[in-house]
């Protein structure tokens, strides 16, 4: 039994975030709640959220689902459109660039192992 869950224009670069998804992918939910909350990285709270959602999302599911034995079957970062972020910085002669903010869309998919 597959339960999914995603945050979208989430307000981190996809490089940042992947990292921290590719730490805990594959892992048990259990394991990786406790990585995550021992994590210094900016992405870590973000993705904690993301799973207590996921796992929610089983439970909603399945009532009987056993939730020690679900693991992160997939996790990944998608880039987001920026068109709301954008910010300019002035440069010279009269001129000004673009500063693209990092915006991305986390998804998380959990699965218990069981054949259906």
């Amino acid at each position: 039994m597959e339960a999914k869950a995603s945050l979208k224009f989430a307000r981190i670069s996809i490089r940042k975030a992947r990292t921290v998804l590719n730490m805990v992918r594959g892992k048990n939910v259990a394991v990786a709640l406790n990585e995550l909350h021992f994590t210094a990285k900016a992405a870590a709270p973000m993705i904690a959220k993301l799973l207590d959602s996921a796992i929610a999302n089983a439970q909603q599911k399945n009532k009987d689902v056993d939730l020690d034995k679900l693991y992160i079957k997939l996790a990944f970062a998608d880039k987001a459109p920026d068109g709301n972020m954008r910010r300019f910085r002035p440069r010279a002669m009269g001129r000004a660039t673009r500063i693209t903010k990092g915006v991305s869309h986390l998804h998380v998919i959990l699965d218990d192992g069981a054949k259906a």
